[in-house]
């Protein structure tokens, strides 16, 4: 992975930032994390049971992921271009096996660990450019062969059908963040051999409009309506391989 954003993650302030501060108790992106743990909870329960299957989280970061599925898997492998970035989730307590992959050059391999395994991507394909996003599917196919492999779960905190997309330019209408659309995720899983089988919103609201009260409320409100997730800021894509 060679961008700016995995770059940053080299310095072990940003790490420390990352973790105490980004997810720091009742944040905006610790309570979508909360949300996001009962939902892959429930998902990999239903569709594996405990302890059957094992988990690949690619660009794993701090562990957040991993730590969401302890108890619920045989096995959690962990990859990641920082050092540091593993090093800060080994130390907050998430249990798993690290794996530093290059930043560029031939796609990694994941472990062979044998199937049902599932592939987790989490505040990763927003954040880079085309050429990483590619690579990390890549990866995703190779850990996930076929159909009856297992399931991909990917997230997007920047859906271009969202209130965020409202301020995702500034006046001189050049865009200063970035989105990605529903048909973005579906054609990048799609050129891979994915095809989306449940997508899921954690949150209408954009990290300003979480501090106030009403709008909490009217998030949760909302987010038990059918069709909610189209317009969520935050999603997460669960896919399996096509079969043939």
């Amino acid at each position: 992975m060679t961008t700016d954003y995995t770059k940053v993650f080299q310095d072990t302030d940003a790490v420390e930032k990352y973790e105490t501060v980004t997810y720091a108790p009742n944040s905006y992106a610790s309570q979508i994390n909360e949300r996001q743990r009962d939902y892959l909870r429930g998902l990999v329960t239903a569709e594996f049971g405990a302890g059957r299957a094992v988990q690949h989280d690619f660009a794993c970061g701090t562990g957040r992921a991993i730590r969401t599925l302890h108890g619920l898997v045989r096995e959690a492998h962990g990859y990641d271009t920082s050092a540091e970035m593993m090093a800060k989730a080994a130390e907050v307590g998430s249990q798993a096996q690290w794996h530093l992959v290059p930043t560029d050059g031939p796609i990694p391999d994941p472990v062979d660990a044998g199937t049902p395994a599932v592939v987790t991507m989490f505040r990763l394909l927003l954040n880079v450019d085309d050429p990483v996003r590619e690579r990390a599917l890549a990866f995703a196919a190779k850990a996930l062969p076929d159909a009856d492999a297992g399931l991909l779960v990917v997230e997007n905190h920047g859906n271009a059908s969202s209130v965020r997309h409202l301020r995702s330019r500034r006046n001189t209408g050049r865009r200063w963040f970035a989105e990605l659309s529903h048909a973005d995720v579906a054609a990048l899983l799609d050129r891979h051999g994915f095809e989306i089988v449940r997508r899921e919103g954690f949150s209408m609201l954009t990290p300003s409009m979480h501090r106030h009260g009403l709008a909490r409320m009217a998030d949760a409100a909302t987010r038990r309506l059918p069709g909610s997730d189209a317009y969520a800021v935050n999603v997460l894509y669960t896919a399996r391989r096509k079969r043939t």
